[in-house]
């Protein structure tokens, strides 16, 4: 069923689907990098869903010595965070919450309303995706991962500063830390974008403020979920071994 909206909100989120597939298709050449004896490798994307629901294909294993990805792996963390199942029901739980609340008032109710919503906070996960993950990271040679401690890494309080201060810090296509800029242009560019479509009334420098700090706090909840949600996890799994609950698709637990 098509999605109701305004015509510019589908265009946009029409526009940063084409982006995002076009930038992984034409970077096809780039999909290998000389390893350290000069042979070509290809060097592989962790994939893996935090708490088992949500689409996270940026983590990477920090206790292991630094490896770096082509601009095509940049593209397609982009591409695998916006387009997976999951990012659809949790888009229609967010677009549910601001309906309730009664966000943008000037989308109305109904279905209708709702369409409109939707289609918006859809946009604004591809396109904030795209910048962030992919166009900034690779026009400035950083690496859009998120680099997990794990349990080995120190402990929770610890891992917990590592995991919020990773929004100021990210690391560069060489390995070395520096500052977090795809995190900050990034999401600057999608806000701005969403001018385009969001209503008027909210299209001023308080409200493109706090969107921005939105989206930013919530990139440092994800890594929060990425640091610990394996740990969660593993718990899950022996509670569920040692008590005999079997999880929905009738495989046990392993």
């Amino acid at each position: 069923m098509p999605i109701i909206g305004p015509p510019k909100t589908l265009f946009l989120s029409r526009l940063a689907w084409c982006a995002i597939f076009s930038a992984s298709f034409l970077l096809n050449a780039q999909d290998q990098v000389p390893d350290q004896e000069g042979s070509a490798v290809e060097k592989p994307i962790d994939q893996q869903r935090v708490l088992g629901v949500l689409p996270n294909y940026r983590t990477a294993d920090g206790t292991q010595p630094f490896a770096p990805i082509t601009t095509k792996q940049k593209f397609t963390i982009a591409l695998k965070n916006s387009y997976t199942p999951p990012m659809y029901l949790i888009t229609g739980v967010y677009a549910a919450m601001y309906q309730l609340q009664d966000q943008n008032p000037s989308y109305g109710q109904g279905l209708k309303g709702y369409g409109k919503r939707y289609s918006s906070a859809f946009a604004d996960q591809a396109i904030s995706n795209l910048f962030t993950f992919g166009v900034v990271p690779a026009a400035l040679h950083q690496d859009p991962r998120y680099f997990r401690l794990g349990s080995n890494g120190g402990g929770t309080g610890h891992r917990l500063r590592y995991a919020v201060t990773r929004i100021f810090v990210a690391r560069n296509d060489k390995g070395n830390w520096t500052f977090n800029y795809p995190e900050w242009i990034g999401n600057a560019a999608a806000t701005a974008i969403s001018n385009a479509y969001y209503p008027e009334d909210t299209r001023n420098a308080r409200d493109n403020a706090q969107k921005l700090t939105v989206r930013v706090g919530f990139s440092a909840a994800a890594n929060i979920l990425t640091e610990f949600g394996p740990d969660l996890m593993r718990k899950f799994s022996r509670k569920t071994k040692s008590t005999g609950i079997l999880p929905a698709s009738g495989d046990p637990a392993r």
